[in-house]
């Protein structure tokens, strides 16, 4: 793909448990090798029983991803029709920037990491408000900014991720008020919907 080095999260999806901070770094041998010198002035090497979290996590990378892409795919497919959505992001909906390359490839998923954004004014307080709510009315995912763990995981982006930023730069990015990035986890996929279900009724 013409990266001569890749850097690994393993604390995201490879550990998937949200317990340990890894990371891991891939490539030619004479380029890790020049990394791998400087561990001995730079530290971070990872404690025995992070390496064995991490390796237990990755006994069921391959179920997790599945299951984390199957809820993913069906959850961005029901929000695509609901009234009370505006726009999904993800990449098997038509409308996204990335579809017909993403029909191209033969993928067996589209990761599990998918966005909405609740209709409305964009950057108006009360599409603000009627996103917070749909994001405290959930009971299954817990409201957290990151992705790769067993648990679905919400967050209203223009708080947890921007709160710092001024409404022009939100405009600017696209991070409207009611913009919602949802990380599923491994839970049941028709569980997962109904509770977004449930949740959009506050909206």
């Amino acid at each position: 793909m013409g990266a001569d080095l890749v850097i690994h999260s393993g604390t995201k999806y490879l550990a998937g448990h949200n317990d340990l901070l890894c990371g891991a770094l891939a490539g030619r041998a004479d380029l890790v090798a020049d990394v791998r010198a400087l561990h001995g002035v730079l530290g971070g090497v990872v404690d025995p029983h992070a390496a064995y979290l991490l390796l237990r996590g990755m006994k069921t990378l391959d179920l997790r991803i599945e299951q984390q892409n199957r809820t993913a795919e069906k959850l961005a497919a029901f929000l695509q029709h609901h009234p009370k959505i505006s726009r999904v992001w993800y990449p098997t909906i038509p409308d996204h920037p990335d579809y017909e390359t993403a029909k191209k490839q033969e993928c067996r998923g589209w990761g599990g990491v998918l966005s909405f954004e609740i209709a409305g004014p964009t950057f108006e307080k009360s599409t603000f408000d009627a996103a917070n709510r749909f994001v405290d009315a959930l009971k299954i995912p817990y409201i957290g900014p990151s992705l790769g763990g067993t648990e679905s995981l919400v967050e209203q982006v223009c708080i947890m991720g921007y709160f710092d930023q001024p409404l022009e730069a939100r405009m600017d990015l696209g991070i409207t008020n009611g913009f919602i990035r949802f990380a599923c986890g491994i839970e049941s996929t028709n569980d997962i919907i109904d509770d977004v279900e449930q949740a959009l009724k506050a909206v």
